[in-house]
Order: structure tokens, then C-alpha cells, then sequence
């Protein structure tokens, strides 16, 4: 006798449209997690020295584009995965109008959340000299 084993995850949507971008978008942005996350932890736990980490050298790593383009792209990256995945928890667990109260208020607190994110991000002055 052979045991059948049910696959795990999701299955890719037979249907297109949202629910496919979806699951495309999940794949991809768990892959660009990994490999922003794994790089962030390396930088700042391995090549740069934890004891000299503050305000001053935030601000001073933030005053270039690049590593604000890139600490946006993983705060995308994790809020879209985050928010993405409770998604799929609610749509599994729930049914009628409580699913789409709590699949609302999932999409204003990702909205909120990227937002503020990314208004520190932007808005945080850089050192200049």
C-alpha cells in the first residue's frame, strides 16, 4: 500500500486575475525576502560592528539612495507578504460579511503601515557632512 500525500501550500488559482497576481506575488516576494533579509543581517550583524549601530549611523547609512531604495523594497516586500498571508488565513477561516469586515480592516493596517514606513524613509534628513 502507498500513503497518498497532499501537497502543501496553495495551488496555483485556476482562475486569473487578482487571486493569481496574488499567488505570483507571493512566490516572488518571499524570494526577494530572502535574499533582502539574509543581505540586511549580514550587513549589520557581520561586516558593520553592532556596538556602533545608533540613530547617528542610520541616518548616516539612509543618506544614500541606494540603501533607501533597498530598505524600501523589503518594507514592501514585508508588508505586501505579511498582510498577503493573513489574507489567506481569513479567506480560509472565515465566511460572509466577518470575512470581509476583517479582510478590509488587513488592507487599511498594510495601507497605514506602508505608508508610515515609507514617510520615514523618505522624509528622514540626511547627514551632511
Amino acid at each position: 500500500m502507498s500513503a497518498r500525500v497532499a501537497p502543501s501550500g496553495r495551488g496555483r488559482p485556476q482562475s486569473g486575475g487578482f487571486e493569481l497576481a496574488v499567488w505570483y506575488l507571493m512566490r516572488l516576494t518571499g524570494l526577494g525576502l530572502f535574499v533582502l533579509a539574509l543581505a540586511h543581517y549580514l550587513i549589520t550583524h557581520f561586516i558593520y560592528d553592532p556596538a556602533i549601530q545608533d540613530a547617528d549611523w542610520v541616518t548616516a547609512r539612509w543618506s544614500s539612495l541606494t540603501w533607501r531604495t533597498l530598505d524600501w523594497l523589503m518594507l514592501t516586500f514585508v508588508v505586501f507578504h505579511a498582510f498577503m498571508g493573513m489574507r489567506t488565513v481569513v479567506q480560509d477561516s472565515t465566511k460572509g460579511g466577518l470575512r470581509t469586515v476583517l479582510t478590509m480592516l488587513l488592507y487599511l493596517l498594510a495601507i497605514a503601515l506602508w505608508v508610515l514606513g515609507t514617510i520615514v524613509l523618505v522624509t528622514l534628513p540626511t547627514r551632511t557632512g
